[in-house]
């Protein structure tokens, strides 16, 4: 019957945690002082407002003609994602090994 409850307890905090730990990007990132890049903004925008990237990172896609070329930008905070000259996406970076975020950019 102990070992039950434990085991009960134990499953019923695990959620608890994940879904704590899961939070930490995403509060982070929604904060009203974070400023990134908006979506349809050029590469001439966006260097001129954040200026240059850490890394430009080599383009990827183009092989086929309904594959468009994407190019990464590497910021501190954020990886910017470009479709030919525009902003596609914006992904943030994790902050510190701790937190729980996306995998760094593929070289």
């Amino acid at each position: 019957m102990k070992h039950r409850l434990y085991t009960l307890s134990l499953l019923l905090s695990l959620p608890w945690l994940t879904a704590r730990a899961d939070t930490l990007l995403i509060e982070r990132v929604q904060k009203p002082d974070t400023a990134q890049p908006a979506r349809g903004q050029t590469m001439a925008q966006v260097e001129a407002r954040f200026g240059p990237p850490q890394e430009k990172l080599e383009p990827r896609g183009g092989q086929k003609k309904q594959w468009p070329v994407i190019h990464r930008w590497v910021y501190p905070d954020y990886v910017v994602y470009f479709e030919k000259d525009r902003v596609i996406d914006v992904v943030a970076r994790q902050a510190s090994p701790n937190e729980v975020g996306p995998k760094p950019p593929v070289r």
